[in-house]
């Protein structure tokens, strides 16, 4: 009788270099930091009711959890206890694609992100400018832009533990008032105004838009998870609270905005909940939405910066990017990283975002892809390799766990307009380019590149050994 012995080479033992005194990121500031990288509260998710009314809009944010974000999370609990290491994604697609196709994965991610960022002190602005009108525009709007950035950027410097706990914070003071409106309109939820539907008149673009991109971006913490105290366990507990906390934050506040007022679709856009606010619970339950509104944009701002900038330390350690990238402050935060991400911040809060975004949008789609195929790669180039959190489907099944998402993918880049397609491929190119000049520089010893010792190498220990013994 025959029976297999398998010997592996364990990914999950190694972490990033230097971090025992540094203090890591515990579960609680991490359920918030993913719901900020995700969420950030109900606020953006009035154009579904808009789009398609309240049965199609409440329908939509519990089925398309089931499509998009419960893939994506299982998919980052799997890669992200496999590589603790903040790289994340970029580690994920180098080791099933390549160092090269890492890179491009990189380059997209970090250029999405930064590019998501610009928009959040301008969101800022735009919710206190109805109470100080100086912040419409001019010189006073550029010194607000430049103050924000500058203190939201401070706050990352000075560790993610504090980014952490601030996300906490800023999480209850926005979720909190939804909560108070719930009570308050119970005794004049009307149930019927819950099935209002019209197949007729549904615009399919901006429901599946306001859908994806309320519900998309779960692998962002990925690249903190060199940050992690026990990644392994951590990790994936918190993206399973996280998604729970992010259904919670759209749905419920859907159900009563939709039940307590009349529905008149054309009202529901951006902002609408705090005019439902004030007919529920009057002028200091409006005000305080829009407070949250206002600072829900910072806690996405801290959020996005922290991933963006611990990316490209990552991708420093990897040898990806010059040496220089993967030089921490002594709060142990990207110093380089920080810097440049905020450099990007500023330099976009003085364009138009509406086809950048879109083009963002598009470039986050890219990626996705190839994280579908990495994890898909990985499972079947390497089976037996130890994964502290494993999705508990097989090969085929982890194909098929992929399929729908990627099929919303695909109806999400049709969906785009001939310009959108056009800046982002020009962004893709930008990649392509900047790859080889990055490896010239290197060769000509213009720029210092270095793999960190402490990480294993994702080639070699991927491979594992199989002995059969009779």
């Amino acid at each position: 009788m025959e029976s297999n012995n398998a010997h592996y080479v364990e990914l999950g033992e190694a972490s990033s270099p230097n971090l025992d005194k540094f203090q890591k990121v515990s579960i609680i500031p991490l359920v918030f930091l993913i719901f900020y990288e995700v969420s950030g509260g109900p606020f953006g998710v009035e154009d579904s009711v808009r789009a398609a009314g309240p049965l199609l809009a409440l329908f939509g944010f519990l089925l398309f959890p089931f499509i998009w974000s419960i893939p994506e999370a299982l998919i980052t609990a799997e890669m992200g206890t496999m590589f603790p290491e903040n790289g994340g994604y970029v580690v994920w697609v180098s080791s099933s694609l390549g160092p090269y196709w890492g890179f491009q994965q990189g380059w997209m991610k970090w250029l999405s992100g930064v590019i998501d960022n610009a928009l959040y002190p301008v969101l800022f602005l735009d919710y206190l400018k109805s109470a100080i009108p100086a912040l419409e525009g001019g010189f006073p709007r550029i010194i607000a832009v430049l103050f924000l950035t500058v203190l939201l950027t401070y706050m990352n410097y000075r560790g993610l533990t504090i980014v952490g706990w601030v996300a906490i914070i800023l999480g209850v003071f926005s979720l909190v008032p939804f909560v108070l409106m719930g009570v308050i309109s119970i005794p004049k939820l009307k149930p019927s105004r819950w099935y209002a539907v019209d197949l007729n008149n549904v615009n399919w673009g901006l429901y599946l838009n306001t859908l994806f991109w309320n519900l998309n971006y779960w692998d962002s913490i990925s690249t903190l998870a060199g940050e992690v105290e026990s990644p392994d366990k951590t990790l994936p507990r918190a993206l399973f609270y996280a998604l729970i906390l992010v259904v919670f934050a759209y749905f419920f506040p859907l159900l009563i905005g939709t039940g307590a007022v009349p529905v008149d679709r054309e009202l529901w856009s951006d902002g609408y909940f705090s005019d439902i606010a004030k007919l529920v619970g009057g002028v200091w339950l409006r005000s305080w939405i829009q407070g949250a509104s206002a600072v829900s944009n910072m806690g996405m701002f801290l959020a996005e910066m922290s991933s963006d900038s611990f990316q490209l330390l990552g991708m420093a350690e990897r040898g990806m990017l010059p040496a220089f990238f993967a030089k921490r402050s002594r709060y142990g935060t990207p110093l380089v990283g920080i810097l440049f991400s905020a450099s990007g911040v500023i330099l976009l809060s003085w364009l138009s975002f509406q086809e950048i975004v879109a083009a963002e949008n598009f470039l986050y789609c890219f990626a996705m892809i190839m994280e579908f195929i990495a994890f898909v790669k990985l499972r079947m180039d390497y089976p037996g390799v130890h994964r502290p959190y494993k999705v508990p489907l097989g090969t085929a099944g982890a194909i098929v766990l992929c399929i729908p998402p990627t099929l919303l993918i695909l109806v999400v880049l049709a969906l785009a307009s001939l310009k959108v397609m056009a800046i982002s491929v020009i962004a893709v190119l930008i990649g392509f380019f900047i790859q080889p000049c990055l490896t010239y520089a290197e060769k000509k010893r213009w720029l210092r590149f270095s793999m960190s010792s402490d990480l294993p190498d994702i080639l070699s220990a991927s491979v594992y050994l199989e002995h059969n013994e009779s």
